[in-house]
């Protein structure tokens, strides 16, 4: 079954930390194996200080998010189902879950593309507008016209703090890797009419091994350093045939960009 990227967290697991990154450095190369566990590489956001932590108003994450201007984070719509201003946070500058630094933010609006239903319908995209604005640097991310950035084989870097593996254990640190962008066939070979080409896009092994996990939906596909599509849908994690689903950014940055604007 198809499902979502977005933690649910239970009290067990708040009390335990939320969880922390899949996926796995590999060689970015669409052909090569990569290696056989998903473990993934641990990161900073020294080293990424764009990626942000949304939570619950107790501080349990559940997505991640991207910094594009000091009070716009780009996430997922399917992150923000059932969400109101008031029960969400926004974190940047922490590395780890359980830490106490960086900045935290209540959320001062949530716009949802206005056509969402369901990440599989498409249309997975929310902008949040934060009441504190985020002394780091954001992220660039892709005007209407990029649509290179999509070329299959094409290196793709994932981040987040999501299950390191499918129902598995998970890590306080946030974690990353780079996955190979898969071409159009071969994503709708994997998940036939749920893959809507103009608003999603592949990126994994052949193999599997290397994927986002739950946890991670919202969080960044970067393409060159540039937001180039968010961490939506997918079956299982790390699935041999089955790469992960993230929404195509450039459909949407038209719209994305009159929110940061606005």
């Amino acid at each position: 079954m198809f499902g979502l990227r977005r933690a649910r967290p239970t009290a067990a697991t708040l009390v335990a930390t939320a969880a922390a990154a899949t996926a796995l450095l590999a060689s970015p190369t669409a052909t090569a194996a990569p290696q056989p566990v998903v473990g993934g590489t641990a990161t900073t956001t020294t080293a990424y200080p764009f990626m942000m932590q949304i939570t619950d108003a107790s501080g349990g994450q559940f997505c991640g998010g991207t910094l594009v201007a000091a009070r716009k984070v780009v996430t997922a719509a399917h992150c923000m189902a059932g969400e109101t201003t008031a029960g969400v946070r926004v974190v940047g500058g922490r590395t780890y879950l359980n830490g106490t630094d960086g900045t935290v933010s209540k959320v001062s609006g949530i716009w949802v593309d206005p056509e969402y239903t369901d990440a599989t319908n498409g249309d997975d995209v929310a902008v949040l507008t934060l009441a504190t604005s985020m002394p780091y640097t954001p992220a660039p991310y892709v005007s209407s016209s990029q649509t290179d950035v999509y070329a299959a084989g094409t290196t793709a870097r994932i981040l987040g703090w999501g299950t390191t593996s499918e129902n598995g254990s998970s890590s306080n640190q946030l974690r990353t890797a780079t996955v190979p962008v898969v071409s159009d066939a071969g994503c709708k070979s994997s998940y036939g009419s749920d893959f809507v080409r103009s608003d999603m896009v592949c990126a994994g092994y052949t193999s599997g091994g290397v994927d986002t996990c739950q946890g991670d939906s919202g969080g960044p596909l970067l393409v060159r350093g540039v937001l180039a599509g968010i961490t939506s849908w997918g079956e299982g994690c790390a699935e041999a045939g089955y790469p992960g689903v993230y929404t195509r950014l450039a459909t949407f940055s038209d719209l994305v960009r009159a929110q940061v604007a606005s």
